[in-house]
């Protein structure tokens, strides 16, 4: 059940839209861009963001940094042997990253 606070917030932003607020903002009617860890808790990315600014990054972290190069580079490339190529090595490094949510 949505709080009133929820509700209100909800009905200020539907305004919003109504009254032309966000026609204008940068980047409109283009493709959203994810952080690369976007399924990880919100504790996690700050614990890793903590790691990476330390010098420390798990290993995931690069591999999760990677699987987002491959698929903005996948995106950007037509049907070929190129795209093919890399689709094959986003999957294997996909699989890696399951194998290491395993252990």
């Amino acid at each position: 059940m949505a709080s009133l606070f929820d509700i209100l917030a909800e009905q200020r932003i539907l305004e919003a839209g109504r009254n032309g607020a966000f026609d204008n903002l940068p980047g409109a009617g283009r493709p959203l861009v994810f952080d690369d860890e976007l399924f990880v808790w919100p504790e996690q990315r700050m614990a890793n963001k903590v790691l990476r600014n330390a010098g420390f990054a798990p290993p995931e972290l690069a591999l999760r940094k990677e699987l987002a190069d491959l698929r903005r580079r996948i995106a950007e490339l037509d049907e070929g042997a190129e795209r093919s190529r890399l689709r094959r090595r986003l999957a294997e490094l996909m699989v890696q990253l399951q194998e290491m949510g395993r252990r």
